[in-house]
């Protein structure tokens, strides 16, 4: 199963971008994630859709199972 966090901001325009780490460390601190998406918006790191990053909306964790077929 691969896990994912999934850290979703607004930009100036009020639209979402999202940002994902894979294979994040469990069990998830959400003040830690919160303190950590507040450096990304203050680092001014990503442009996000729509203008700069301005706000920390969610956070995720996606969990999903992928399973592969051989062809015949």
């Amino acid at each position: 199963m691969a896990k994912t966090l999934e850290m979703t901001f607004l930009s100036e325009l009020g639209k979402p971008t999202k940002l994902s780490v894979d294979n994040p460390i469990e069990p998830i601190d959400p003040a830690a994630v919160k303190a950590a998406m507040e450096q990304i918006i203050a680092a001014n790191a990503f442009d996000g859709n729509g203008g700069d990053l301005i706000t920390a909306d969610s956070v995720r964790l996606v969990e999903r199972n992928v399973t592969d077929y051989e062809l015949i």
